[in-house]
């Protein structure tokens, strides 16, 4: 990100980001809707906290689009609440919407940008719409495009602009009007690894530096995992689970959250896997998940000291995610004494972690 932000911008920003009071910026109270037999959403209850990202997180089809509709009041909830910065919006008629609008801004899986219009008239259309004076409008957009650090394609094009510019000036363009709350909806799916590293970077910059609370709809586990604070997920119309990024990766309580987490966290070697069998062989194989305090210690050589036997650490290993340590283990516990397994299991267990027996392996790994 462009490090020479001008003063004026985020004078601005953190003003009008006071103003709008203390509390959560977005609350939605059992909201359902259907389409025909079909539950979009299901009994939604959700909160958005000023200045946090939060990560709506879910398979195709689970929600999410409907959710973000009922947001920005394109759809109306067959019942249920929507209260943006303490107002219910979700009855409200298409001439009170506009003003409230314009507190959301939205940034898009395919950028959405005009052709026609240089980068610059792309960023400034918002104001254009509100009729703001052309000198505003400029100056707005300049400031904008420097915090994004395009300030050299101001005249340029979109057609001339890579997948990543395209996205940045779409950023731009959403904090134009100085939301409240700004939408990404699956803002990086359409951008390969290095640019959506660049771009989730920007996103936590700007959430930094102008406290701005931004809704993350994703269904990637890694963009959660880069710059969320908190994380929902959502599946058939439901919230199934929330809570910190850490807790969740660390321990997932819902067959969706874990399934989402199958290609980011720690699985057993495919090889082993394919040996393990149901039935008593001669390794037990262990899963062990542990977070928080949990994987600070020596948690290996203290159960080596407590339990005597044999054990070994077959894979895996321990992460970082929000400054807190997350770690899966793989251990093989040898022989057929049932006891000494038990100890091992109850030991584990006493110091916070989640044991799952995998399976059996006749003959050693």
């Amino acid at each position: 990100m462009n490090q020479h932000f001008t003063a004026s911008v985020e004078l601005a920003d953190k003003v009008d980001s006071r103003s709008a009071g203390l509390g959560d910026v977005v609350r939605l109270t059992e909201l359902k809707r259907r389409f025909g037999e079909t539950a979009a959403l299901d009994g939604v209850s959700l909160t958005v906290r000023k200045g946090e990202i939060l990560g709506l997180i879910g398979r195709s089809g689970a929600g999410k689009s409907t959710l973000i509709r009922c947001l920005n009041g394109l759809e109306r909830p067959d019942s249920g609440q929507v209260f943006i910065e303490g107002r219910e919006i979700s009855r409200l008629g298409e001439r009170e919407l506009q003003p409230l609008r314009r507190r959301i801004g939205m940034i898009f899986q395919h950028f959405n940008l005009l052709s026609a219009k240089t980068v610059e008239g792309n960023v400034a259309l918002p104001l254009k719409i509100e009729g703001r004076p052309r000198a505003e409008r400029r100056a707005r957009a300049a400031e904008l495009l420097q915090l994004v650090g395009l300030s050299d394609k101001a005249k340029a094009y979109p057609s001339s602009l890579s997948g990543g510019q395209k996205q940045r000036v779409g950023i731009a363009r959403a904090l134009a009007a100085r939301p409240a709350l700004l939408l990404s909806d699956e803002a990086t799916s359409a951008l390969d690894p290095e640019t959506t590293r660049s771009i989730l970077a920007l996103l936590r910059d700007i959430n930094r530096q102008l406290g701005l609370t931004i809704l993350l709809i994703t269904h990637e586990m890694e963009v959660i995992r880069s710059i969320a604070d908190r994380v929902a997920v959502i599946d058939a119309g439901r919230i199934v689970e929330q809570g910190p990024v850490w807790s969740v990766f660390a321990n997932p309580r819902s067959e969706v959250s874990r399934s989402l987490l199958g290609a980011i966290r720690p699985e057993l070697p495919a090889e082993i896997q394919s040996r393990l069998a149901p039935a008593a062989g001669e390794e037990t194989i262990l899963r062990i998940d542990v977070a928080g305090e949990a994987a600070r210690g020596p948690l290996l050589s203290d159960l080596a000291a407590a339990v005597p036997g044999p054990f070994r650490l077959m894979h895996g290993g321990i992460d970082h995610i929000q400054q807190q340590p997350v770690g899966t283990l793989f251990l093989s516990v040898p022989g057929a004494d049932a006891n000494h397994l038990a100890q091992v299991i109850a030991f584990l267990k006493a110091r916070q972690a989640r044991v799952e027996v995998l399976g059996h392996v006749a003959g050693f790994v």
